[in-house]
């Protein structure tokens, strides 16, 4: 029994030209879906606004709960610890700063510019002891926990509840 396939046809009615390989370049279109969405982002944060007037950048960077501090790690490759910012608002760990361009080639391939991340600490923590330390292109930002966020060990008594009756 053979089976029919539907056939894809165009707006002209005729079968829809498939590409030659050798000519089709799949690179191609993923550079222009990247250009739309950046056109679509530019448009959604308002007209005439760039890059730099919506926050910039956001490095790379991760969160981790110890039982007694938060560690944030933010990738800062090739900026100075001068031009970093870090400020607590709050319960908001804020990083930010800017990069200056230094081309030393034809073309410059990384980032520029104004940067900015925010974390929102889910708990109570001890403003007066946060530590950040920048080691070969890692930040590492240290928020320890207030005393009564910490847990704490709860000894386990052995009569099982029952009082005992004199």
């Amino acid at each position: 029994m053979a089976m029919n396939f539907p056939v894809r046809r165009g707006t002209g009615g005729g079968l829809m030209p498939r590409p030659v390989w050798g000519t089709w370049d799949p690179w191609r279109d993923f550079e222009d879906m990247w250009s739309q969405m950046g056109r679509y982002l530019e448009q959604a944060a308002g007209p005439g606004m760039t890059m730099a007037e919506r926050g910039g950048w956001t490095p790379t960077a991760e969160m981790n709960e110890t039982d007694d501090a938060y560690v944030i790690k933010a990738e800062m490759p090739g900026i100075p610890r001068d031009d970093i910012d870090v400020e607590l608002k709050g319960n908001e760990l804020c990083i930010t700063g800017e990069m200056d361009e230094k081309s030393e080639g034809k073309m410059l391939t990384r980032r520029k510019g104004s940067f900015s991340y925010r974390a929102s600490l889910p708990g109570s923590i001890d403003s007066e002891h946060v530590e950040a330390d920048l080691d070969e292109g890692i930040l590492t930002v240290r928020v320890p926990k207030s005393e009564a966020a910490r847990p704490y060990k709860i000894r386990v008594t052995g009569n099982g509840g029952e009082s005992k009756a004199a």
